[in-house]
């Protein structure tokens, strides 16, 4: 898609400097910290993602919660922000661009696939993130739905999301304790 970070440059010899340099030339065009696109290069429609899946520098980002889903489109969800999910122990050491929403979180690998070159949760982990974000029961049932519709969930699959969040409702929906944990009320 026409973009090149600093880090991948710098793996074939390319020293900062001649980036600066090339943007000051008008070669390529600084999109974020250490993220550069080549100006030649068309755009693409999709060049915001590849954006965001670059940013962290030396490590990948991964497009997931809502913005998965709108990619995947399963259901109308229109993230305000690009979400990407990092690992866990992944330190952030610059300023959080304003358009993305950071997740931390240790993924296997059967959690990641490839939309467009980028990478991308699957459409049920996109599900279960979201539903641990708190989208609407409306957006994710319709995520399901969609999901089905377009084969990218199997029946089977769809059937245990929907029990996974009819369970987190009704623990939502449980009274809590004196300890702050929610218990089933006593029945008479």
């Amino acid at each position: 898609m026409g973009y090149v970070t600093a880090a991948q440059a710098a793996k074939v010899g390319v020293q900062n400097m001649t980036l600066v340099m090339m943007a000051r030339r008008g070669s390529l065009e600084r999109a974020s910290h250490g993220v550069y696109r080549l100006v030649d290069y068309p755009t693409h429609p999709l060049a915001q993602y590849m954006q965001a899946t670059l940013w962290p520098y030396d490590q990948r980002g991964i497009l997931s919660h809502g913005t998965a889903l709108s990619l995947y489109e399963m259901s109308d969800v229109n993230p305000a922000k690009v979400h990407i999910t990092l690992p866990a122990g992944f330190r952030i050491q610059r300023r959080v661009e304003p358009y993305l929403a950071v997740h931390m979180a240790d993924l296997p690998a059967t959690d990641i696939t490839a939309f467009e070159g980028m990478p991308i949760t699957t459409p049920a982990r996109s599900v279960r993130d979201a539903a641990a974000a708190h989208l609407g029961p409306a957006l994710l049932a319709q995520a399901i739905d969609d999901g089905i519709r377009s084969g990218r969930l199997s029946p089977a699959v769809a059937k245990a999301l929907r029990r996974e969040m009819e369970s987190a409702q009704r623990r939502s929906s449980l009274p809590p304790t004196a300890g702050g944990r929610r218990t089933r009320a006593a029945r008479h």
